[in-house]
C-alpha cells in the first residue's frame, strides 16, 4: 500500500474555523451583548480561537479582552457549525460557553478598538437584534443552561 506523507494528507483534509463565545447573564435572565463595530448586529463576547488555544480559553481570553472581565468558563452549552457563507470559505464551528450570572454591568471596560456598545437585553428582545443563526445559538443556549445539556446545531 502507498500511504501519503503526513504533510500532503493533513494539506488535503476540510479546513475549519473555530469561535467561542460567553452567554452571560445578570441576576433578572437578561442577557449581555456587544455591538461589534464591524457588523451590523449584535453578538456576545467572544471571537476566533487562536493558533495553541482552546475553545475555552479563547472565550475566558476574548471576554477579558472585549469586557475587561475576568470569568470562570463554565460548562460547553451550545457547538454551533456553520457552513461556508459570505465571506467565509471554509465551515466554521462555534463554542458558546456559560461564563454566569454577574451583577450588572460594575467592572465592564468595553473594549473600543472592536466594540461600539454593551447591554444587558431580554432574551426575546437581544434575539431580535441578532442575526438568525445568531439567535437561534443564542435560544438554544438558554434551554441548555436550563437543562443542564449541551446541544448540536446545524
Amino acid at each position: 500500500m502507498n500511504f501519503l506523507p503526513a504533510h500532503d494528507f493533513f494539506a488535503q483534509l476540510n479546513k475549519t474555523v473555530a469561535a467561542a463565545g460567553a452567554l452571560i447573564t445578570d441576576p433578572t435572565g437578561r442577557v449581555l451583548l456587544v455591538k461589534p463595530n464591524y457588523r451590523d448586529h449584535w453578538g456576545w463576547p467572544g471571537g476566533h480561537v487562536d493558533e495553541h488555544e482552546t475553545p475555552d480559553q479563547a472565550c475566558a481570553r476574548e471576554v477579558t479582552e472585549e469586557l475587561g472581565l475576568t470569568l470562570p468558563v463554565g460548562r460547553l452549552l451550545v457547538i454551533h457549525w456553520n457552513p461556508p457563507s459570505g465571506d467565509r470559505p471554509v465551515p466554521l464551528i462555534h463554542f458558546l460557553f456559560d461564563c454566569g450570572e454577574i451583577p450588572g454591568d460594575e467592572g465592564i471596560i468595553l473594549q473600543e478598538e472592536e466594540l461600539d456598545d454593551y447591554r444587558f437585553f431580554p432574551p426575546e428582545e437581544g434575539a431580535a437584534l441578532l442575526s438568525p443563526h445568531f439567535a437561534k445559538r443564542l435560544r438554544a443556549s438558554l434551554t441548555a443552561r436550563a437543562q443542564g445539556s449541551t446541544i448540536y446545531l446545524t
